[in-house]
């Protein structure tokens, strides 16, 4: 070939421009609250979802898609941070404290790189409220993308309620529902109770509803001409939301719904060979804020705790991924939980406290109540009196062959490989985003009024290994722990000497050897720890000194450890007139009686408990 000729052909393979990615990609987020994958498209026959059901046909449904906390507000601080709101001291629901100042709030960085940020119209991110101001560009119930400069890129989050738990509180009479309660398949933990089969079929009638708004959104994207430069998510914010499924780490609570629609110009982010098709690799919300910077092509910050699930930035799949559970509402119950493809572990490290704890919202709902008095009639089985129950230690499900989580394998010898393996990686996360849940909550708050619980955790200032090792024993402790268990009270740490009183109250009379160390640890100067100690106190008989004890939890100037005293006497029944008249005082003396404070909701739950009139103590409740 002549040399003039090789030297065209290299400057034609020189010159030839690379194809050009394509512009940055809108992106419309679509979520309803509450509501588990109760969707046709996921296989649920008695469902009416066409749009979500045609949404999948066309796109991309996830089938292992998981909130990491089974409530809205500590969910929503994962999502905007991308880290998971148990290590940034953020997961006790409805708190307020503060962000560090590392973490960042993810539509600032789109907002960076040249996105119109709109929120329509639920923040509800569980930190203090001043670090959020001025993360949108509009967040209100009329931001919209199509109010952004011509040609920008938007990111637009439009959230519905149609599904929430308040959906099922107005009774609606059965003739006017569009699903049959006859028709309702009950889940095995339910008992057979009218309540239960009207909240159900009420609740697919709102999903079905909440499936019309999201084809109402499709449509207008369509209309806007944007629909093909669009990358459209779907998901609900955790589980829900009929009893034992929101606030409870199991299946029920966490599994969500999960859609993508991925236009054909951004054939590069597909999960999968071609719309249409399941996706089965394992995702949680932690993992949105860096899905997100990947897709537009920004670098992920290291404290990120999540992992990328599209983009160049996309990670391997993870083994589990791993969710939590704290204070919900005005009751304290700590959990965590570890989720493959086939099986869910559960740590329970407060056994002794039962799912059922009264929760003002929760019951609420006539199914909830109905299901408690069917129990109480002695109408339930053994699957459905658990929930009313003390908690294992630990749980372990088979949820591929036992989707309701049902039949716990933790005890049989066949299942001690998996057991290990979960418990072993459930202990690992812990000490490795610094989970901050172990130490409770009212010395949380004495030990961070002047840094976040974030920074605190990563200044060397606890020991984090020993806590775990401390709530790992409380859990599972016997009457031959009981050398170590005191020694845990003689700790140096607060919060090692509660978790070493909280495991001497799980052995009832056993605990009568420790009697002396407990005493004294009523009189710790941390109110967890004497709260702790009251508990066992007043079940080996010392109910002068726990009251006491509880009496000036009650006064103290921190809710949190007003509200940690006021779970104790409720469990108890501690009716002792000095606790009484030290719970009318608390409330006469609060600034506000509404029911936003759970201090209050505790009270309330007591006054009616010890059949208490308010009214006649010149008392009225917020919310009567």
């Amino acid at each position: 070939m002549p040399l003039f000729i090789l030297l065209l052909l290299s400057l034609i393979s020189f010159s030839t421009p690379e194809k050009a990615d394509p512009p940055l990609p809108n992106i419309l987020w679509i979520t309803s609250e509450d509501n588990g994958p109760f969707l046709g498209c996921y296989g649920d026959a008695f469902a009416t979802t066409p749009n979500l059901d045609r949404m999948a046909a066309n796109g991309f449904r996830y089938t292992h898609a998981y909130a990491n906390a089974p409530v809205c507000s500590p969910t929503r601080n994962t999502i905007i941070t991308g880290v998971y709101a148990s290590a940034a001291g953020n997961q006790n629901m409805r708190s307020i404290y503060d962000k560090s100042d590392i973490i960042r709030l993810f539509p600032e960085y789109l907002r960076e790189a040249g996105y119109y940020c709109t929120n329509n119209v639920k923040e509800d991110y569980n930190m203090n409220s001043a670090q959020s101001e001025g993360t949108w560009d509009e967040s209100s119930k009329t931001a919209h993308y199509r109010d952004r400069k011509p040609g920008q890129p938007f990111f637009a989050v439009f959230n519905s309620m149609i599904t929430h738990e308040s959906s099922v509180y107005p009774f609606k009479p059965t003739e006017k529902l569009r699903h049959d309660p006859a028709k309702v398949t009950l889940p095995p933990y339910h008992p057979d109770t009218p309540e239960l089969r009207h909240d159900w079929a009420q609740y697919y009638d709102n999903v079905e509803d909440m499936d019309a708004w999201v084809g109402e959104l499709l449509a207008e994207l369509e209309a806007s001409g944007e629909a093909e430069n669009t990358i459209v998510f779907y998901y609900s914010d955790h589980g829900g939301v009929l009893p034992r499924s929101k606030r409870f780490l199991y299946d029920s609570g966490t599994h969500v719904p999960f859609i993508l629609h991925i236009p054909q110009k951004y054939k590069q982010l597909w999960p999968a060979e071609k719309p249409g098709s399941s996706v089965d690799r394992l995702v949680s919300f932690v993992d949105l804020a860096p899905t997100l910077l990947s897709i537009i092509g920004k670098s992920i910050p290291g404290y990120i705790q999540g992992l990328a699930f599209l983009g160049k930035q996309k990670t391997r799949e993870p083994t589990y991924v791993y969710m939590f559970r704290d204070r919900m509402d005005e009751r304290y119950d700590i959990s965590r939980a570890v989720r493959d493809k086939k099986y869910r572990y559960v740590r329970n490290y407060t056994p002794d406290r039962p799912n059922g704890q009264y929760l003002e919202t929760l019951w609420m709902q006539r199914g909830t109540r109905s299901w408690e008095a069917a129990c109480r009639a002695g109408n339930c089985n053994a699957v459905q009196q658990a929930f009313w129950l003390p908690k294992p230690a630990e749980e372990l499900y088979d949820s591929e062959n036992d989707p309701w989580e049902v039949s716990n394998l933790a005890d049989q010898p066949k299942y001690s490989p998996v057991l290990e393996k979960m418990r072993r990686a459930n202990r690992d996360w812990i000490l490795k985003i610094k989970d901050t849940g172990l130490i409770q909550e009212p010395e949380l708050v004495t030990r961070t009024r002047n840094q976040s619980a974030y920074d605190y955790m990563r200044s060397g200032s606890a020991n984090l290994k020993a806590i775990l090792a401390a709530a790992e024993l409380a859990s599972t402790a016997t009457t031959t722990d009981l050398p170590q268990l005191q020694k845990l009270l003689r700790s140096e740490d607060a919060a090692i000497r509660y978790w070493g009183a909280k495991s001497l109250s799980m052995l009832g009379q056993g605990a009568k050897p420790a009697l002396p160390g407990l005493q004294n640890a009523a009189r710790d100067e941390s109110l967890s720890v004497a709260v702790g100690a009251a508990e066992v106190l007043y079940h080996l008989g010392d109910k002068e000194t726990a009251g006491t004890v509880l009496v000036r939890a009650l006064q103290s100037p921190d809710e949190a450890a007003r509200n940690f005293g006021l779970n104790v006497i409720d469990n108890l029944d501690d009716d002792q007139p000095p606790v009484r008249k030290a719970v009318v005082a608390m409330v006469k003396k609060a600034e506000s009686l509404d029911r936003s404070h759970y201090d209050i909701r505790v009270a309330k739950h007591l006054f009616e408990e010890w059949k208490m009139n308010p009214a006649e103590m010149g008392i009225k409740f917020g919310w009567e």
